[in-house]
Formats: structure tokens, C-alpha cells, sequence
């Protein structure tokens, strides 16, 4: 069988977009739901995700770059603004507003002014304020990290570059149940969505801006 790489490459894929000029860190749904396996089946060992996720927040922080953290929370008591997904994955009803399911793992070095994003889908995007506000910011670089790499993670990946954001994603940083949806996910993302990095090279960038 023709190597996989090589089929990629003949078709043009896996480009590099590189590094802008002023960059955010994103981190997306490192919340208890997805955290904490002894209270939530949704969950996975995200211990060294964590680890990672506070040495880019400390390195974000004193070269004044934004930190955003995203969560999954429902309000509504029929989970209608949930929609179909919930139909799909029922578990997701888990994380209702004031489960302490949809609360940021205590794990994370977060300051009170950090932005939290609330969503209801997979994408940070979809449904959100998160484009309006990376303008704002004017934000070219979306450094983005946390889980799971196949599902919300990669979903917000795409949005990105759909919404004109150069996307980073250190690999060190990312997360899933599995080891197979994960790599299969990192593979996509850097063939065609985004830019897949070692955490140092996310960690020298950000140094030397």
C-alpha cells in the first residue's frame, strides 16, 4: 500500500501557516466533566495536558499575550440548547450549569480576569463571541490546546482557519480518551487545518516575541 505520507504530500497537504505577530492561548474545555475520571465517564487522564497548559499559560502571561479557557455548560432544564448533539452523546447532560461538572479543573492557573468562553458545541466558535473578541484583540495567532483532539479540539481548530486565525497547536498540550481518534486527529489537523508543534516550539515563540 502507497505510504500515507507520501499520498498527502503528492496532494499538496500538510503546509506549514507558521507563527504571526500577536498571538492568544486557548484552552479548550480542560473543565471537571473532561478532567476528573472518578466523577464524570466523559473524562480521560489529562494530568500531563494540565501540567502543559500552566507552563504556556505562566509563558502567555508575562509576555502579556490573552489567555481564554473554554467550557461546556447547558442551562436550559430540557437541554435545548444542547440540540441534536445531546441526542448523540447523552452524557453531555452531565454538564449542566452548576453540576460542578462544567467548572474549570482547580488545577489550572486562572486569574479572575481571564476570559471563559461558555459553549454548547464542539467548536469554541460556533455559537460564540470568540471571533468578535479575538478581532477585538486583533489576534492573528491562536495558540490552542486542551481536549479532546478529535472532538471539541479539532472543531475549534477548523473554525479557526475558517475565521482567518493562523492555529497552533503544541502536541504535548492536547488530549483524548484513546490513543487512536488522537493521533488519527492530530494527523488531519496538521495535513490540512492547522499547525502541529512540539510544546518548545510554542514555548520559543512566545519567549521571543
Amino acid at each position: 500500500m502507497e505510504d500515507i505520507l507520501e499520498i498527502y504530500n503528492r496532494a499538496g497537504l500538510r503546509n506549514r501557516i507558521g507563527f504571526g505577530q500577536k498571538p492568544a492561548l486557548l484552552i479548550v474545555d480542560l473543565q471537571v466533566g473532561f478532567t476528573d475520571q472518578e466523577k464524570s465517564p466523559l473524562a480521560g487522564n489529562l494530568d500531563d495536558q494540565i501540567e502543559v497548559a500552566n507552563r504556556l499559560i505562566e509563558c502567555a502571561r508575562r509576555r502579556q499575550v490573552p489567555v481564554i479557557f473554554t467550557v461546556i455548560a447547558y442551562e436550559d432544564e430540557k437541554f435545548r440548547d444542547g440540540g441534536l448533539w445531546i441526542l448523540k452523546a447523552p452524557t453531555l447532560k452531565m454538564l449542566k450549569k452548576g453540576s460542578g461538572l462544567d467548572e474549570l479543573d482547580t488545577r489550572l492557573n486562572k486569574l479572575p480576569d481571564d476570559m471563559i468562553i461558555v459553549k454548547k458545541y464542539a467548536s469554541a466558535f460556533f455559537g460564540t463571541c470568540l471571533s468578535s473578541i479575538l478581532h477585538l484583540l486583533e489576534v492573528d495567532t491562536l495558540i490552542v490546546i486542551g481536549c479532546t483532539t478529535s472532538g471539541c479540539l479539532r472543531a475549534t481548530v477548523v473554525d479557526g482557519l475558517q475565521y482567518g486565525f493562523r492555529v497552533i497547536v503544541p502536541m504535548e498540550g492536547v488530549g483524548d480518551r484513546a490513543p487512536g481518534p488522537h493521533e488519527a486527529a492530530l494527523f488531519d489537523i496538521d495535513s490540512k487545518y492547522g499547525d502541529v508543534l512540539y510544546l518548545e516550539d510554542a514555548l520559543n515563540y512566545l519567549e521571543n516575541l
